[in-house]
């Protein structure tokens, strides 16, 4: 089995986890502009405590995005430079998926995953499960909170029953009643962990998705947005 370490930081948690054997460790911590401090320390430990080391490593993934601008440079910058260092492949996961996942997990099948962007925008994507996990349907996107919907597709289990998750649902009183009133429940205050960024890239490794450092990038949305009107222009 491959041994696969994961870490994220796009959000004010800070979490770290080693597939290992088939077993899954993880340090996770909410530690809000403590990440950069942190973050080195808490890989070194979970390594240490199964007595292996980074070039023992098949891969390293790490949370691409969306999400902080910040804690996404963060994870990003330590992923290569670990990878680079030991002359292995990176996993990009989405934040978004890892939420869904964890919800997933808990028995819903149907997530709309949504951070808070700030500038009152949020991050969104829904997701179905398939095969246990997060499969996208449509595309990630960063909106105003008005605009987050439902899709449309005849392959969903029940569209009448979907599970919110993250801290973009602080924004539902300004959502469409159309999505909450198909939203049965929402998790808001719940983080993407690097557990299940893990068990993403698992499947990833698997499946041939790993890349160079080089090639791995952070996903900001906002960004691609922003480029995608100037190009319009």
């Amino acid at each position: 089995m491959a041994k696969i370490l994961a870490l994220d930081t796009s959000t004010d948690a800070c979490s770290v986890a080693l597939s290992l054997d088939g077993e899954i460790h993880e340090d996770f911590r909410v530690i809000p502009r403590q990440h950069t401090k942190e973050l080195l320390p808490m890989i070194d430990a979970l390594l240490k405590a199964s007595s292996i080391t980074v070039n023992d490593l098949d891969a390293i993934a790490f949370g691409r995005g969306p999400g902080s601008f910040a804690g996404i440079r963060i994870a990003t910058g330590v992923a290569q430079g670990l990878a680079f260092g030991a002359g292995i492949a990176l996993l990009p996961v989405s934040t978004l998926a890892a939420l869904a996942l964890a919800q997933h997990r808990k028995g819903y099948p149907q997530v709309v995953s949504v951070l808070d962007a700030r500038m009152n925008e949020v991050y969104w994507g829904a997701y179905q499960e398939v095969d246990g996990l997060p499969q996208l349907i449509g595309d990630e996107r960063v909106d105003a909170p008005a605009n987050v919907c439902l899709p449309h597709a005849k392959s969903l289990a029940d569209a009448s029953s979907w599970l919110g998750a993250g801290s973009g649902w602080c924004y539902k009183e300004d959502m469409s009643s159309e999505l909450t009133d198909a939203v049965t429940q929402i998790e808001k205050d719940v983080y993407p962990s690097a557990a299940d960024m893990v068990r993403i890239a698992v499947a990833d490794w698997k499946q041939g998705k790993a890349v160079a450092p080089e090639e791995a990038l952070p996903v900001y949305l906002r960004d691609d947005v922003a480029w995608k009107k100037k190009d319009q222009q």
